[in-house]
């Protein structure tokens, strides 16, 4: 295993988190704790646990030899995270990438010395995607993550993410009533409500969908959303819906007008998913009624989405959620 690999941990977890205080239609002050994974300092993202676990474990196991060469499909962060970690440890990285997603992350990709193949959506979107990473030169060595299948993407999250959270909320007497997180794979909330499940009694584990695209509520039904990250037009095979509660729903155009309150009035510069996973937290709150906090996640920046609608105007609607809640102010928890 190259001892740099051991050095990119120092990179990755140990995040912070916030308690972000809210009301709802005037009702009393909400607490919702947010683990803030943009700063991952590997490339800013919660993707990087995953993406470096899964090398690791590759490289123990001799299925990822020094010089070989990383294909995965990505919508994006786990496409970052594989580019810069093959460039910091000599990898050729190919990513095979629907050619919807934002300009800012496919930059970012080839930035870190990545091949980037865009896939449209005649060629199969993002199942078109993971196939293509299947075809290569019979001669050529290669190791494919399989992000989608990979149970190392979720022990990532058992591990590190999940840990972590629990560590905070002893040191700060807090006991969750539910951990929501929206789906891409599905690593985060299986490997986090892993960990956290045993640990609080009744503890619900929520997966979250764009209302556009309800695949996990319906098993079937695909459409099209603006949430880069989730939902991507299948139920990943690492995501066991059994061992979950209820999947929660949230708008796209909420979570854009969410994302650009939470810049605008806390000064948190998030992307779309993290507008969604709040409101998904406040939606999972409301519906307790009571003040049990909820935990859910930040998974990057806005940088990454520049040219997407994040930075244009967007409509309100009158059965958004965002519209109702008024955000109070937030702390970073010691």
């Amino acid at each position: 295993m190259p001892d740099q690999l051991k050095e990119l941990w120092s990179l990755v977890g140990n995040t912070p988190m916030i308690e972000l205080s809210y009301t709802y239609r005037n009702g009393p002050e909400r607490k919702i704790l947010v683990k803030d994974e943009r700063h991952n300092r590997l490339t800013g993202s919660i993707k990087d646990r995953m993406a470096l676990y899964i090398v690791q474990k590759a490289y123990e196991q001799n299925q990822l030899t020094p010089g070989d060469t990383i294909i995965e499909a990505s919508s994006g962060n786990t496409g970052i995270a594989m580019a810069r970690i093959g460039q910091l440890l000599g990898h050729p990285v190919r990513i095979m990438m629907p050619d919807w997603m934002s300009e800012e992350r496919k930059t970012l990709i080839q930035e870190y010395g990545a091949e980037i193949r865009l896939v449209s959506p005649a060629e199969g979107g993002f199942k078109g995607s993971i196939q293509l990473t299947k075809v290569h030169d019979y001669n050529e060595r290669v190791f494919l993550p399989r992000q989608f299948e990979n149970r190392y993407n979720v022990e990532a999250h058992e591990k590190s993410t999940g840990p972590e959270i629990d560590r905070l909320l002893i040191r700060n007497g807090i006991k969750p009533a539910a951990f929501v997180a929206g789906v891409g794979t599905g690593g985060t909330v299986m490997g986090v409500g892993r960990y956290l499940q045993p640990l609080y009694k009744g503890l619900q584990i929520h997966p979250l969908e764009p209302a556009e695209s309800p695949t996990l509520s319906t098993g079937h039904q695909v459409g099209r959303h603006r949430i880069q990250g989730i939902s991507d037009e299948f139920i990943p095979d690492i995501l066991s819906l059994r061992d979950l509660s209820k999947p929660v729903q949230v708008n796209d155009g909420d979570a854009i007008l969410m994302a650009q309150r939470l810049h605008r009035e806390l000064e948190l510069p998030v992307g779309i998913s993290s507008g969604a996973n709040l409101l998904g937290a406040i939606k999972v709150q409301q519906a307790l009624q009571r003040s049990a906090p909820v935990v859910t996640v930040f998974p990057d920046d806005d940088q990454r989405y520049r040219s997407t609608d994040l930075f244009k105007a967007e409509p309100e609607r009158e059965f958004y959620l965002s519209p109702e809640v008024r955000l109070l102010q937030y702390r970073v928890l010691k």
